[in-house]
């Protein structure tokens, strides 16, 4: 029908290049290609949007060469926006394309209404954390058991949302699933953007999905913080690539303040608080993280901070935790720490 998503994204693709001008605007035209930094209007390169049709291949497509990601102009509306709702996807497609909107009469009226280009991804990610619960008693802190990261029910960071809107990136069709929602907050504590992983109903870990987890708002410069106060100094902390496999550093090292990147990019961008001494890089076997912990590395060297790198023996730190068990992942990263630091941070015995 007229208003399916597939219409709507190929009605798009008729006018990609206005599409990318109007919500890629840090982007470029090179040739036949938008080139942006990512689906959330970043500056860079990384992000290609083909703006005609070339050989069966449909305009309007994009992918991300860094992150991996793709989709068509519906996701990145809803990306660029900040948007968590499926109808406001459609709504603002439709307001682009100058379409008429079903059901007006239902719907509260436009001068009631801020508009859902200038609600932003910040304002989205508050929304939709607010709208959640937290974890305590929930399936995301049984996922998470699962993982074998067991952390306080108490964790400002973590939520769960019993229905959070997914969209498949190839077919357009919509649903909703249990979602873990982490907060990506920048030093002052104010929630930016957040990261949704989206979980089998049944309780058999994530959903049977191409892409379980997706990342939306401000990210870059800012982290899923665990174990941080906004007011506090931070002399000593550790960052990686991953939720999982910060939460699982957390898990043998409670009192050490850690920061989860959403990507190696955003690694590599990641502020420093105030007061830093020491950085804890966690590395895993993925070459692609390799950019983002040699580009950290070197900008806390620059700011004066001594970078050390902490290295998994099996393929990342959640992999140690669950099948080494947190008496190993201990031992092995007592051995790579600065002896004050082991002392501090490590459980004794």
């Amino acid at each position: 029908m007229s208003g399916s998503a597939s219409e709507l994204a190929r009605r798009l693709g008729e006018h990609a290049e206005a599409v990318c001008r109007e919500y890629l605007s840090n982007g470029h035209r090179s040739g036949n290609y938008w080139m942006v930094g990512d689906v959330r209007n970043m500056r860079g390169r990384s992000m290609h949007v083909r703006l005609k049709a070339v050989g069966g291949k449909a305009a309007g497509k994009w992918v991300d060469e860094s992150s991996g990601e793709y989709g068509d102009l519906l996701d990145v509306i809803e990306q660029s926006c900040g948007l968590v709702d499926f109808r406001e996807v459609t709504d603002e497609a439709r307001r682009f394309l100058a379409m008429p909107q079903p059901d007006l009469q239902s719907r509260p009226s436009v001068a009631g209404r801020q508009s859902a280009a200038a609600r932003g991804s910040p304002e989205a990610a508050r929304r939709l954390f607010a709208m959640s619960q937290p974890i305590a008693g929930t399936l995301a802190e049984r996922y998470l058991a699962g993982r074998g990261i067991l952390l306080s029910t108490h964790e400002r960071a973590l939520r769960f949302h019993p229905g959070c809107y997914y969209r498949d990136l190839v077919t357009g069709e919509t649903r909703t699933l249990p979602a873990l929602i982490a907060a990506v907050t920048n030093l002052d504590g104010e929630i930016t953007g957040l990261q949704r992983t989206w979980l089998d109903p049944s309780g058999q870990g994530k959903a049977q999905l191409t892409d379980p987890r997706r990342s939306l708002g401000d990210l870059l410069g800012n982290g899923i913080w665990l174990g941080r106060q906004p007011d506090e100094p931070v002399p000593v902390m550790a960052a990686g690539e991953g939720f999982e496999t910060m939460a699982s550093v957390k898990v043998v090292m409670p009192a050490l303040p850690v920061a989860a990147a959403t990507s190696a990019n955003h690694l590599a961008g990641l502020t420093f608080p105030p007061g830093c001494r020491r950085l804890y890089i966690a590395a895993d076997a993925d070459a692609a993280g390799r950019h983002g912990i040699g580009r950290l590395s070197q900008r806390a060297g620059e700011a004066g901070i001594l970078a050390l790198v902490l290295r998994p023996q099996l393929g990342d730190f959640n992999d140690d935790l669950r099948h080494l068990g947190p008496a190993h992942l201990a031992a092995r990263l007592s051995d790579q720490l600065v002896p004050e630091d082991a002392r501090l941070f490590l459980p004794s015995g």
